[in-house]
């Protein structure tokens, strides 16, 4: 069952980064067959000629639903995206920014961890994340200042970090299935970007939080583990529909449970 983001009002247009295929392919396709969907969803792919790729053009689109693909955070791509969506939404801005696009390229211990995979991770994971965010902060700003609600929503302005448990300082979750240092770094940095976007840009209108999607059935996630990508972008979509400004800076799971730093 699909949970609708918010229809009162309605979330008028929404990113998602690293749409090709897993959690991101899932929130694109969820966010299209609502009832009540998004002006605008835009959808960007690291590969959107690729197999993956040819999935997310697969998705329907009507007359006032529409996505376009451009290449995952990349400054000069970040700056093609940040161009063409603004074509689309002009005055309107962007309503919601969600930072999906993150990789695991080895399955590492701390015997065989390597500086050039905690730099690819980082860079990929943590940095591309801040480029996004900053890249697309005009536009967020515009669309907070012309919603005249009062307090934080993501029908407001919103950025949503995708984050994970294996980030969590206190949980330390799943240490003795996979050790995976450089990806839980990424992640635990994701975190205290997500707390100083907070901070900074809380006072402008925009509600920033980290979500931990769950264990899911990805080609990151393997097929062993419990959660489907569409059980998991239901449940953010319906933490999405509740968050305020008390939820703004913290780390929350897909079912709406608090997540320890």
């Amino acid at each position: 069952m699909l949970c609708i983001l918010l229809s009162h009002p309605r979330t008028q247009s929404v990113l998602v980064t690293g749409s090709n295929q897993g959690i991101g392919l899932g929130l694109v396709s969820q966010f299209l067959m609502k009832p009540n969907p998004p002006e605008w969803v835009f959808a960007t792919s690291l590969d959107p000629e690729g197999p993956n790729g040819k999935e997310l053009k697969k998705l329907p689109s009507t007359s006032s639903n529409h996505w376009s693909s451009q290449s995952d955070p990349v400054v000069n791509f970040i700056e093609a995206a940040v161009q063409r969506v603004e074509e689309h939404v002009k005055e309107n801005g962007l309503t919601l920014l969600i930072n999906n696009a993150a990789i695991l390229v080895k399955f590492t211990h701390l015997a065989n961890e390597t500086a050039k995979n905690m730099s690819d991770l980082y860079n990929t994971n943590t940095v591309g994340t801040l480029q996004v965010s900053q890249a697309f902060l005009p536009l967020l700003k515009v669309a907070a200042q012309r919603r005249l609600q009062e307090g934080l929503s993501c029908s407001k302005a919103s950025i949503v970090n995708i984050a994970s448990d294996f980030g969590s300082l206190e949980k330390m979750a799943g240490w003795g299935l996979s050790q995976v240092i450089s990806y839980r770094c990424s992640k635990a940095a994701v975190n205290m970007l997500t707390r100083c976007q907070s901070l900074e840009y809380g006072p402008l209108g925009i509600l920033c939080i980290s979500i931990h999607p769950g264990w899911v059935k990805t080609s990151m996630g393997t097929c062993l583990v419990p959660t489907t990508v569409s059980e998991s972008c239901s449940g953010i979509l319906k933490v999405l529909s509740a968050v305020t400004d008390k939820d703004s800076g913290s780390f929350i799971d897909w079912k709406g449970r608090v997540v320890p730093w």
